[in-house]
């Protein structure tokens, strides 16, 4: 379980695919960054449950974070990790452990960054945002994550991607009443009645706004549906799970207002949600990260943990070697000379 930050960035993302470390059960992971990073001299190390901070002190002008996340969504038949070609498969290879090894990297190998730098690699990303490492940490130790500007090293293939849309998850309600299937009549079907619901979902038509230079596409879709008492009753609930991704020229409270509005005459819960962050990159930092690393730059469709810096005040962009669409696959793959692309442009803009 020990890590070597000194092989080459492929050679360290194997390493980190075949630490399994699947949501909440990061530790072994953890520990490991750890023992690697704690030695040392030139980092202040610091854990807080199964999240590693570590952080150079040389008094720069300009503070960045460069933060990760540990876990991975469940194995599929996916580890350990091989190499077929330019190609590394595994299990979080490209959902983002090629990216965690290129912050690992430069966490060892540039002791003296021109701007000062916090490498945060964090817990539970993939799963519900209450056990968030780096909400946690927004939470309790906020001083850890101030800084001018953060990277995100989730995977985009390469490119910057600026700001993130947000999500949102509501339950949708429809009622009926029970009554015994052989007299249906005497009751009101919920079921059916849910039917209303799918069809504003079949009608939507995504919305594509563009947000400081760069367009998003948005996404409203049914993700679960539940409803049912037994095989001789006329069910009087049907509940649609409705997952909606807005662009971030909405909060979290005109998604919801919206959602509420589209499914008027329903009951509406909301069961979990994040905001949105826009892109930020008329930030003077991260305009430097984009002239250093010269790296394209499109909108990030989906949501990520930019998400957070953005409500510290923290401009933040996406960037990692790992290619988004082949996140939490069965074969998933990082391009080997991505990885090493990726470090290239960071360290470029770290030493510059």
């Amino acid at each position: 379980m020990r890590l070597d930050l000194h092989v080459d960035a492929a050679e360290l993302t194997a390493a980190v695919v075949d630490i399994e470390s699947v949501s909440g059960a990061e530790r072994a992971l953890a520990d490991a960054v750890e023992a690697a990073l704690r030695p040392l001299p030139h980092l202040t190390v610091e854990r807080d449950g199964d999240t590693v901070v570590a952080r150079t002190g040389l008094g720069r002008a300009e503070r960045v974070v460069i933060a990760g996340h540990l876990d991975t969504v469940p194995l599929n038949g996916n580890l350990p990790s091989r190499v077929e070609g330019d190609r590394l498969y595994g299990c979080g290879t490209t959902d983002m452990k090629s990216g965690l090894a290129v912050a690992l990297r430069l966490a060892a190998t540039v002791p003296e960054p021109s701007r000062d730098v916090t490498y945060v690699f964090y817990e539970c990303e993939e799963v519900e945002a209450e056990r968030n490492g780096l909400r946690r940490l927004a939470s309790v130790r906020p001083e850890l994550l101030e800084g001018d500007f953060a990277v995100l090293m989730e995977p985009t293939a390469g490119q910057i991607e600026g700001g993130c849309q947000g999500t949102v998850r509501v339950d949708v309600t429809a009622t009926g009443a029970r009554a015994h299937s052989a007299r249906a009549w005497m009751g009101s079907n919920a079921i059916h009645s849910a039917g209303t619901i799918l069809d504003v979902l079949r009608a939507y038509e995504p919305a594509r706004p563009v947000v400081d230079g760069l367009e998003y596409h948005e996404g409203l879709n049914a993700v679960f549906i539940r409803g049912g008492v037994a095989g001789n009753v006329i069910p009087d609930e049907c509940v649609v799970t409705v997952n909606y991704r807005f662009a971030p020229d909405k909060s979290l409270d005109n998604a919801v207002a919206y959602l509420r509005d589209l499914f008027a005459g329903f009951d509406v819960a909301v069961t979990d949600g994040a905001p949105a962050a826009r892109p930020g990159l008329t930030h003077p930092a991260a305009a430097a990260f984009v002239a250093a690393t010269g790296a394209p730059v499109r909108a990030k469709l989906g949501w990520t943990d930019v998400a957070q810096f953005a409500e510290l005040g923290v401009p933040a962009v996406n960037y990692g070697p790992g290619e988004p669409t082949l996140a939490h696959t069965k074969d998933e793959y990082v391009e080997i000379p991505l990885i090493r692309e990726c470090e290239r442009r960071m360290r470029t803009w770290l030493t510059s």
